[in-house]
């Protein structure tokens, strides 16, 4: 007889479940047979509880080794853990959790008053991290008090993440100077806060460098504009290189650029104040951080002339993968064949310029030159590069990219976007660009002869000699190449990919076969429907996509068209996850003057046709939203719109409902996790109607749980 799995030693099969890290692939093991649940329970290590917080009391002892817990996303969300109200002793489920799970080690929790932390605290002291989240206000506690318990009670902590933690800045440096011992095992901090109205100041920054002098890796959302008091300057920067030279990844953010919103091409790049950052300054922190391998810049003020310090970056921090520079000038402005600037990083693997005025694309074909090895290249609010340069770019690094985002850049819309990305459709991996469509019928007039183009190989051969651009397309495939003037054909085979034939618009479409995640954003207003047209017609292997739409629909008249166009996803044949982002979507809430439309039309128009995604099993939906009373709600037309998907099992809503709409989901029949979560600030204090409440949520989830799941 053949031996079978089932016949390997527990040890060995122990040893296989161990290895298996993804939840979803757990789960289906677990199905198997009764041998496997067991072994999945004895070696689980990670584990998220959703449901109900009131069921706390009945969770299983089998899950002993879990060492990864979050509690964040219990319902109802938002609301404190443990409180008296629950109908048994706080305490006594502070303690329950401890012997369910005694080996815990990292902690993520929703701390809405630090009652929560002072009894959660005690029952682990071997905490090594912890991730607070809260996007309620402040209570009017005295300064420090979300922290003290945390410290107080674990004094083996290395890890402390508050980037949705809504909280004072002048909260933390006092706590990590009452607790020097455990402020010094800190290695890694987050402070990158996005609900910060204004960062860390200079003055705190110092306090809390000089209490961490360990850290690994520092995250914070600062102040760089100078016409605040306390912002940030040469001071701060000097001092986070002196007191933590061993950091590897660093991410210093103006508190500005932490916003989803999308700029204005049209802007001007050039900010009104120039941030008070020397090259000088720059250059010793450089020098100073020589293990540094992730490094984000973003400081929404201009640095000048800054080549000259990038420079010293390649050369001092040679471990360097990741960067991103945010308003930085000059990064790249090559004279001849001679590398300068940020090209002479060399052993970068992903790279992001945000709002740079002056970046051209001959500073693209350089840095393509330079970093060779960039797997992820980022561009943001660019207004002199062109497709013509970011084709080029792409052709460049045809062997190693993989991930690419444009947007804000005036002279890239989506047609133009996924044109110039042809030289590398077939290898991209992760996609994101605007839906403007400004120019798609201008192209499709354009491109109607069969794949001729512009390819601006006069620019490329300043740099590169004939033998080298054609050792990297592998061989001859370049012709007339004798004048500016002169098209040149641009062949199939030099990229490796074909055209996939013609769409019946006038456009010649390419495969983009390996693409699995997508994202987009779109003005309100605009139409969906183009993007296939624009040069995202075959995308067989696409998995997710986020769509993020913005704008005041105050300022809009009434869509043209029924709806915004989602049923045109339906044509990737596996796309099973969407992210449908309305959160900045701004307009009115309950009543709208005469002529206009209030959200819940705007949502009827966004949703209208997403029953039609036949395979859709995960989404995100964040609805428009009105900021004058403070209310991101699900309307009813949203929600009789979401029951149509027959195919969700997950589904989470980014704001509130009242409870007869949540009941219309009930008719989805394989649906098993729903959320109501009010992740963003200021989250509503207090409910309205039945939207958020206790009783409300628990009756939902009652009538969800009751229900037969086929599968």
């Amino acid at each position: 007889m053949a031996a079978t799995i089932y016949d390997l030693p527990d040890a060995i099969l122990t040893n296989i479940f161990a290895l298996v890290s993804d939840t979803r692939t757990r789960n289906s093991l677990s199905l198997v047979c009764r041998k496997f649940l067991q072994l999945d329970k004895v070696t689980r290590t990670s584990l998220t509880l959703r449901g109900n917080a009131r069921d706390l009391i009945m969770i299983p002892h089998c899950f002993r080794s879990v060492t990864l817990l979050d509690l964040s996303l219990l319902s109802p969300w938002g609301h404190a853990l443990l409180s008296s109200s629950l109908s048994y002793d706080p305490e006594l489920l502070a303690r329950h959790l401890r012997h369910v799970f005694p080996l815990v080690t990292s902690l993520t929790v929703y701390s809405r008053s630090p009652s929560v932390l002072k009894l959660l605290s005690p029952q682990w002291p071997g905490l090594r991290h912890v991730k607070l989240v809260r996007w309620h206000q402040r209570p009017q506690i005295p300064l420090g008090s979300d922290f003290s318990p945390v410290f107080e009670q674990c004094l083996s902590l290395t890890s402390l993440d508050l980037s949705e933690f809504y909280y004072w800045t002048e909260d933390l440096p006092p706590v990590l100077q009452a607790y020097p011992a455990t402020a010094a095992s800190l290695t890694k901090l987050n402070l990158l806060t996005k609900s910060f109205t204004e960062g860390f100041k200079s003055h705190e920054i110092l306090a809390v460098v000089a209490a961490c002098p360990n850290l690994r890796h520092l995250l914070i959302a600062c102040v760089f504009d100078p016409r605040y008091i306390g912002f940030v300057g040469d001071d701060a920067l000097l001092s986070i290189a002196r007191s933590c030279p061993k950091l590897t990844l660093l991410h210093l953010a103006d508190t500005a650029s932490l916003a989803t919103t999308r700029g204005d091409p049209d802007e001007e790049r050039y900010s009104s104040e120039d941030a008070r950052i020397s090259r000088a300054t720059l250059v010793e922190l450089f020098s100073g951080l020589p293990l540094v391998e992730e490094l984000v810049l973003d400081v929404c003020k201009n640095v000048r002339d800054s080549g000259s310090a990038l420079e010293v970056l390649g050369s001092r921090c040679r471990k360097l993968k990741v960067l991103k520079l945010g308003h930085f000038h000059s990064v790249c402005t090559p004279i001849g064949s001679q590398l300068d600037g940020v090209a002479l990083c060399e052993g970068l693997e992903s790279l992001s310029i945000k709002n740079s005025a002056d970046l051209d694309d001959m500073g693209l074909i350089a840095i393509a030159r330079g970093c060779w090895k960039l797997k992820k290249f980022e561009v943001v609010g660019c207004k002199r590069i062109t497709g013509k340069g970011v084709r080029t770019l792409a052709s460049l690094l045809r062997r190693s990219l993989v991930e690419v985002g444009i947007s804000a850049c005036i002279n890239l819309d989506a047609a133009a976007s996924l044109r110039a990305l042809e030289p590398v459709c077939d290898r991209i991996e992760r996609l994101h660009i605007d839906c403007v469509w400004e120019s798609v019928e201008e192209d499709g007039e354009k491109d109607a002869e069969a794949g001729v183009c512009d390819f601006g190989l006069n620019e490329l051969g300043e740099f590169q000699n004939t033998a080298h651009v054609m050792d990297l397309f592998g061989g001859n495939e370049f012709e007339g190449m004798s004048n500016k003037k002169k098209r040149c054909k641009y062949s199939a085979e030099a990229a490796g990919c074909s055209y996939g034939g013609s769409n019946g618009n006038g456009f010649w479409y390419k495969s983009w076969e390996r693409l699995r995640y997508l994202s987009l954003w779109i003005a309100v207003g605009n139409l969906l429907s183009p993007l296939p047209m624009a040069g995202l017609e075959d995308c067989p292997n696409l998995e997710e996509i986020q769509i993020r739409v913005e704008g005041d629909c105050r300022e809009r008249p009434k869509p043209s068209e029924p709806a915004f166009g989602l049923s045109i996803l339906g044509q990737y044949p596996r796309l099973s996850k969407m992210q449908l982002d309305c959160g900045d979507t701004i307009g009115f809430a309950l009543t709208a003057p005469s002529g206009q439309m209030d959200l819940s039309l705007w949502e009827r128009f966004f949703l209208n046709g997403i029953g039609n995604l036949i395979l859709l099993e995960e989404l995100d939906y964040w609805p428009p939203q009105d900021r004058d009373v403070n209310q991101r709600s699900l309307s009813l037309p949203a929600a009789g719109l979401l029951a149509e998907c027959r195919t969700l099992r997950k589904l989470f809503i980014h704001g509130t409902a009242h409870e007869h709409f949540m009941m219309f989901l009930l008719r989805i029949p394989n649906l098993r996790d729903v959320q109501l979560r009010e992740d963003y600030y200021p989250a509503p204090e207090n409910d309205m109607s039945t939207e958020m409440r206790v009783d409300s949520t628990s009756r939902f989830e009652d009538a969800l749980n009751r229900r037969l799941i086929p599968d």
